[in-house]
Formats: structure tokens, C-alpha cells, sequence
């Protein structure tokens, strides 16, 4: 059954009003009252789980202001996407911790980029102490969707042929910060399915939910059947629903999927997927929920910049009545307050 209100979850903390994954970004979405964070973690060259986006950090740090790691600068075919920058897996931990956060659209979003340069890079561990801490301090469970990316490329990341089990690290983390008995909310998700099954093999207890893009194919299955692979979109529709019930707990899918926006950027949904979801007994979460204009779809943008307020209200409105079970926000003072009014 779908819930009547939705799970407001911080999207990597509160990233509309501090550089994501930052330490203040999640007190501060702790402080405005969601029902969970969002940590993305990828891998350090000495196997620690990294809260951080993307394994390419030259957006959201000052490494490319480091000149003891310009010789660390350097291009990699990451999920069959060609990228050049800098990547935690070429760096230890020790070297990732001396790394500040930085806004990641600092145009957007120039007050938190006010905030850049000043606060250190996390591991996994800090956050889920940070998050069993606010949830004593504000007298509410909190809970973690522990997002994991790019498990697939990790496993041969460090010379072609060796790399790390992502999985394996994340059990060893969630059982050492003592997240493994399910004291606190926990949902794991990937868009890649075979570390989802394998981490349900381990006995790790959460929620486990996986990530649909709006196109394309998950890497894991592209890189073991090629063209055969299912696509996202072919997962979302009722067959590969189908496939998904009873393996794992739900989806999370790009908004757009809902929406169902026509190439002039006009509402034709929503679409059945949420309904036709819950038939089969899953969740659906959806990401990312943003208020200003460059993000919302065309009907529901506003005159004046890409950073003004458009009207989100009426997207998120949508969203809502299409009976969603958890929403990922950047903001979310706006969430909570639009979610739960």
C-alpha cells in the first residue's frame, strides 16, 4: 500500500542551501525535519567508503586547486562514459580528507557557495554517526538511503583487473558502525541490481530499492549481456515490474518518468507506473525535487533566471497526488512543509 505521505528524504543533506554532502548540509536537513539523508558513497584507492556523487570530484572540491594532485588529473571511460578529472579511487583516504566541498552549481545556487572551501570531504561512517546522533538530538528516528554507485566499474578499478567488492565493503561498514540490526531506518538502492541482490544475500536488513533511469541501461547487465540487456524504461513497464516484485522492495525513478513531459516540456502525465507498481507490491520513490527554474519541467517555469523560483508547487503537486511513497528534495524546508501540510 502506498503511504500517505511521502518519505521527504535530504538528497544528499540539504544541497539547495549548502554544498552537498557537506557536514552542514545534512545537520542542516536534520534541523529541518526529514525523514532521511541520502549518502552516495563511491570508493577511496585504500577501499573507504566516500560520500561523495561521483568517484570524479573536480566539481564538488578544490582538488583542481591542489597543485600536489595535478599530476593525479587524468581521463577514464566510467560506465561506457568517457571523463577527464580527478578520481577518488587514485587517492587514499588520508589525501581525500584533505579536500574541502564546493557547490556544485555555484550559479544556481550562489549562497551555498558561500560556504565553499570550508568543510572537509565525509566518509560513510561520519555520516551514519552524524545521523544515529540527530536522531537522539531531535527525538525522531532518522533514517539513511545509502545510494551506491558505480559498483560495477569498482570491481577492476585500480589496474583493469583489480579493484574492490563494493558490497563486501558496505557490509563490513553498516555491520562495524553497528547500522546492520536494524535499530535505524535503512534503504539501500543502485541502479545497478547485482550489488542490491548480493548485499541481500549477505543479510544485510534495509529496504532494498533500485534506481531507474529516464533511458538508457544499467551497466551492470549492459557490461554482462550487451545489447540484450533491458533498458530502464523496459524495467518500468508492467513486464519488467513483473520481474522486480518480490526481489526487491521498490523503485526509484527519475521525476520525469512520472511527469511524462512531452518534448515541449508540457505535463502529458501522470503516468500508470506509480499505480501500476504498487500492484505489484512496490515502493516508488522519485528524485530530484528542486524548485528552480532550470529544473522543472517547461509548463511549470516561471520569467526571470534559471535560479529564480519557478512553480514548483504545482510539479511537486503532480508528483504527490500520483501517490508516490518518498520524494528526494534539495530543499527540505519546502518538502517537509509541502509533503506534510
Amino acid at each position: 500500500m502506498p503511504r500517505q505521505t511521502p518519505l521527504v528524504i535530504g538528497h544528499r543533506g540539504a544541497p539547495g542551501y549548502r554544498p552537498e554532502h557537506s557536514r552542514s548540509s545534512y545537520d542542516l536537513a536534520f534541523a529541518l525535519g526529514v525523514d532521511a539523508v541520502e549518502p552516495d558513497i563511491v570508493v577511496s584507492r585504500d577501499g573507504v567508503l566516500v560520500v561523495r556523487h561521483e568517484n570524479e570530484i573536480s566539481g564538488t572540491t578544490d582538488v583542481a586547486d591542489r597543485p600536489e594532485f595535478a599530476d593525479r588529473r587524468t581521463t577514464k571511460t566510467i560506465d561506457g562514459a568517457e571523463l577527464t578529472g580527478w578520481f577518488t579511487e587514485d587517492f587514499t583516504w588520508d589525501e581525500l580528507s584533505t579536500l574541502r566541498c564546493r557547490e556544485r552549481l555555484p550559479r544556481v545556487r550562489p549562497n551555498s557557495a558561500s560556504f565553499d572551501d570550508q568543510q572537509p570531504v565525509l566518509r560513510l561512517r561520519e555520516v551514519l554517526d552524524a545521523v544515529r546522533a540527530a536522531s537522539f538530538e531531535h527525538g525522531r528516528e532518522i533514517g539513511v538511503v545509502l545510494e551506491i554507485k558505480h559498483a560495477t566499474y569498482f570491481l577492476t578499478c585500480l589496474d583493469g583487473t583489480e579493484g574492490w567488492n563494493v558490497a563486501a565493503l558496505v557490509d563490513a561498514e553498516l555491520r562495524d558502525a553497528g547500522w546492520a540490526a536494524g535499530e535505524l531506518p535503512l534503504v539501500i538502492e543502485s541502479f545497478e541490481s547485482s550489488v542490491l541482490y548480493e548485499l541481500q544475500e549477505r543479510g544485510i536488513p534495509a529496504a532494498y530499492v533500485y534506481l531507474l533511469e529516464s533511458s538508457g541501461r544499467p551497466f551492470d547487465l549492459l557490461a554482462a549481456h550487451g545489447k540484450a540487456a533491458p533498458t530502464y524504461r523496459q524495467t518500468a513497464a508492467p513486464a519488467g515490474l513483473d520481474a522486480l516484485a518480490g526481489r526487491v522492495d521498490g523503485i526509484s525513478v527519475d521525476k520525469r518518468m512520472i511527469l511524462a513531459p512531452d518534448k515541449l516540456g508540457r505535463l502529458t502525465g501522470p503516468s500508470p507506473m506509480v499505480a501500476d507498481a504498487h500492484e505489484r507490491g512496490l515502493q516508488v520513490f522519485t528524485w530530484t525535487l528542486r524548485p528552480e527554474n532550470r529544473f522543472l519541467i517547461g509548463q511549470f517555469r516561471t520569467r526571470g533566471p534559471a535560479a529564480a523560483l519557478g512553480d514548483w508547487q504545482s510539479e511537486w503537486a503532480v508528483i504527490r497526488d500520483a501517490g508516490v511513497d518518498g520524494v528526494f528534495v534539495d530543499h527540505p524546508d519546502l518538502g517537509v512543509e509541502f509533503f506534510r501540510s
